[in-house]
């Protein structure tokens, strides 16, 4: 949760290439497209559509693509470590081996978890059941939050965005059970839908908790109200976006006299923090409203609320009636997936999540060949390169601001594959008990070693992200591109290829992270990623009236019903999609200097290839609730606008497929946003 509420910006990438029977698949394959389209037309149909026609959606996914075929190739390779640690019987106590071993095998023994229920959660409804003040509630909230389980709000430690070299403590507001706080006050149909739906489902939950049919209506009810009085207190999505306005930084005495009813000094002490420092409170008006409710909400409303919130963070790992319930609402009713995913792959996931590195030490071991790390820096640099020849043409920047965006490039961290210095897990007990208690083990050592940076300098070689996590991102705070290694894989990253088709694919998302931090948000941060304005206000000026034309544009698509795409929510994506492109074409076309290819391949020029390898990457169907979901909470656009949107802006797309005005493609030139 923490990187979905700081300011990391995050592109969700999943490749691979290996069938589930070993064999290899093409790197790009010419009976994906659908000729009867015209590529000036409709480019997405043209390279996808064939593929479109033949993948539908398995009934235990919302959404499927390349990134969850291959997310899936990916789960076969994780199961193969999971099942040799399983069956390492001698396992010495302490060892990743039997850390993992033990974690995995509690998650598959669902006889065991159906026969014990919520039984092991007994010590929490205890906590609950106890309370008696305001001051009672504070500390359960502090408890639950060493726990793991995030009532209310979050804590987290982040960097202070005016002095880089230091972290601090962050709060972020929170607590709500649903995805977003617009589904608690819009009127909406859908938002109305989803509210009564929500409301049935805290229903069911709490008649599963053993609450009489009227007992679990009431319930239902309070929680309703008290997260509906947090979601108006809350920022929107877009709201969120702005670097500035989500940090407040103020002493320990500031936050006790903004919110006089909420035990501050108590709290910190509780999670084990003591006298924090500085904090960062991410959205003041939100810690005002949690303040009094402090005052103005009883024991027994909180008591409530405070059940609820346990059993909707643990209900995955729990029997089957938890699961099925929960599965029910949040993934059929929102998000469209008819079916739950099968055990192993739930709790393979859950394991690898809640031991991270552990796991990614075993993953590096087996998966990631030491000269795909050489290959990804060449890469890297080539685009750098590329991308610093952008920023000295650029004809719309003065000197000045040119001369600070390119310190900022030179400034740019890369990390690559996995972490040079591994998190020590030794402290972590995992035991051959409950699956729910080794989820939360593991989650109380992930918050404690979270928190402990507080008030420390920073760890250059710390990674936001596992080995094993099929991602990549920019972090602007530490202006650093970070490249796990189950990304680097085919088709993403294909050494077979062609260089049309890997710069197509994995040059464009190097470039797409390398823009991110000069995107709307990210170039609010200096090349010590410091929050700073380091442009002059005419180059601001000119930078927004560059960026509006992509707004407009993305505005005015329609992808299902009456909703459309929000253009200033996913502005910061949408400019990343378009400079990565821009970027890695002229890095391609560099590459092709050196070493020259033949015309045609498949009947394809080397230009036209860079394109389609960019398309199939971003094959997808989805179900219309997902995308229902995602145009509301997601920064970014729906896959099909992932290629129309920012090809339909590039002259070398226009050139490589002949497209015309009258083209549905074209874009009058005064229409073509053109930013990096």
């Amino acid at each position: 949760m923490r990187y979905l509420v700081s300011s990391i910006i995050v592109i969700l990438l999943i490749f691979s290439c290996s069938t589930q029977s070993g064999k290899q698949v093409k790197p790009w394959d010419p009976a994906n497209m659908d000729t009867t389209v015209k590529a000036s037309d409709d480019f997405y149909q043209y390279a996808n559509g064939n593929w479109l026609k033949n993948n539908p959606i398995p009934e235990e996914y919302s959404r499927w693509g390349v990134f969850e075929y291959l997310a899936e190739q990916n789960l076969l390779q994780l199961q193969t470590i999971f099942n040799e640690a399983a069956v390492k019987k001698d396992s010495k106590p302490g060892t990743k081996w039997q850390k993992i071993g033990d974690f995995y095998a509690s998650g598959m023994d669902s006889s065991k978890i159906e026969s014990e229920g919520v039984k092991a959660l007994t010590e929490y409804f205890n906590m609950i059941d106890n309370m008696q003040n305001r001051h009672d509630v504070q500390k359960v909230i502090a408890e639950f939050h060493s726990q793991g389980i995030t009532p209310s709000f979050f804590i987290f430690s982040e960097q202070d965005k005016k002095n880089t070299e230091m972290v601090i403590a962050w709060l972020y507001q929170g607590g709500l059970g649903l995805p977003d706080r617009d589904y608690y006050v819009n009127e909406d149909a859908r938002s109305k839908e989803i509210r009564e739906a929500y409301v049935k489902h805290l229903t069911n939950m709490f008649g599963l908790l053993g609450d009489d049919d009227e007992m679990a209506r009431q319930n239902a009810q309070t929680v309703m109200k008290l997260e509906t009085r947090l979601a108006k207190a809350s920022m929107t999505q877009l709201e969120q976006r702005d670097p500035v306005a989500t940090f407040n930084k103020m002493t320990l005495r500031q936050l006790d006299q903004m919110t006089p009813y909420f035990d501050w000094v108590t709290y910190f002490d509780n999670i084990g923090l003591g006298d924090p420092g500085e904090i960062n409170v991410a959205q003041p008006l939100f810690f005002k409203e949690t303040g009094k409710m402090m005052r103005e909400v009883n024991v027994a409303e909180w008591q409530t609320y405070l059940r609820w919130h346990l059993i909707h963070e643990t209900a995955p790992y729990l029997s089957s009636n938890f699961v099925n319930e929960n599965f029910d609402f949040f993934g059929k009713f929102l998000s469209g997936t008819e079916k739950l995913k099968p055990r192993w792959k739930r709790v393979l996931n859950t394991t690898s999540n809640n031991l991270g590195e552990l796991v990614g030490q075993l993953y590096v071991e087996q998966y990631f060949p030491p000269e795909s790390k050489q290959h990804m820096l060449d890469l890297v640099m080539n685009l750098k390169a590329a991308f610093k020849e952008h920023i000295q043409q650029l004809d719309w920047m003065s000197n000045e601001t040119r001369e600070r965006a390119l310190a900022k490039l030179e400034a740019f961290g890369v990390k690559i594959g996995y972490p040079d210095k591994w998190i020590d897990y030794s402290s972590l007990e995992i035991k051959p008990d409950y699956y729910i208690l080794n989820v939360i083990r593991s989650n109380e050592f992930a918050t404690d070693y979270d928190l402990n940076k507080i008030g420390k300098p920073v760890d250059p070689t710390e990674w936001g992200m596992t080995p094993q996590t099929v991602n990549a991102y920019y972090h602007p705070i530490r202006n650093e591109i970070v490249f796990p290694a189950a990304i680097l894989q085919p088709p993403f990253y294909n050494p077979a290829a062609d260089d049309p088709i890997n710069y197509g694919a994995i040059g464009v998302v190097i470039g797409h992270e390398m823009t991110h931090g000069f995107d709307d948000k990210g170039r609010q941060y200096d090349k010590d990623g410091s929050l700073n304005d380091w442009w002059t206000e005419e180059d601001s000026k000119r930078f927004e009236e560059r960026t509006q034309i992509l707004v407009e544009q993305f505005d005015q698509y329609n992808p299902i019903d009456s909703a459309y795409i929000d253009g200033k929510l996913t502005l910061g994506e949408n400019i990343a999609d378009l400079g990565g492109l821009s970027i890695s074409y002229d890095a391609m076309l560099r590459a092709l200097e050196k070493n020259p290819q033949k015309e045609l391949i498949d009947g394809f020029t080397p230009e036209q290839r860079f394109f389609l390898g960019y398309a199939q990457i971003w094959q997808s169907n989805i179900r219309k609730e997902n995308l229902l979901l995602r145009l509301k909470t997601d920064v970014h656009s729906p896959a099909r606008y992932r290629v129309i949107g920012p090809l339909s802006n590039l002259p070398q797309f226009y050139a490589a497929f002949e497209v015309q005005e009258g083209d549905q493609m074209w874009r009058p030139a005064e229409e073509r946003a053109n930013i990096w």
